[in-house]
């Protein structure tokens, strides 16, 4: 028996599958294409709010750093990339680096706020070192 749909509940179906494929896709995303994702939207910014995400960012990890901090802490350098939604909400990341200090951080980003970005999703990134 040959079951035929309506043009419009398939095209509903094929939407959603094509819809499925690319989040799942999305979710793919390793450090590396995030990373290089991040860089590119970074520097599409205009320069005024280049800075405005800068300066969010200075507190974002200031607090990540007081919080996360220890005397002993391995300060080898580290990478954390934030993917943000439309309101600037941090709603995934990436790491570059296995320290606990490196996981601490990363902790504290995941789910902050920056400044709306002007597009979502948008990838922008940490990038910590350390001088004695």
């Amino acid at each position: 028996m040959t079951m035929r749909l309506p043009a419009a509940p398939l095209a509903l179906l094929v939407l959603a599958a094509a819809t499925a494929l690319s989040a799942h896709a999305q979710s793919l995303m390793d450090y590396a294409q995030a990373k290089q994702r991040a860089d590119a939207d970074e520097a599409s910014l205009h320069p005024l709010t280049s800075q405005a995400m800068r300066e969010a960012q200075a507190r974002v990890l200031d607090d990540a750093i007081a919080r996360c901090a220890a005397p002993d802490a391995d300060t080898s350098p580290f990478v954390v990339v934030a993917e943000l939604d439309a309101a600037g909400k941090v709603a995934r990341t990436w790491r570059d680096g296995g320290t606990a200090l490196a996981v601490c951080v990363q902790a504290q980003i995941a789910g902050r706020t920056l400044p709306a970005p002007p597009r979502a999703p948008f990838l922008t990134s940490f990038e910590l070192s350390f001088t004695p």
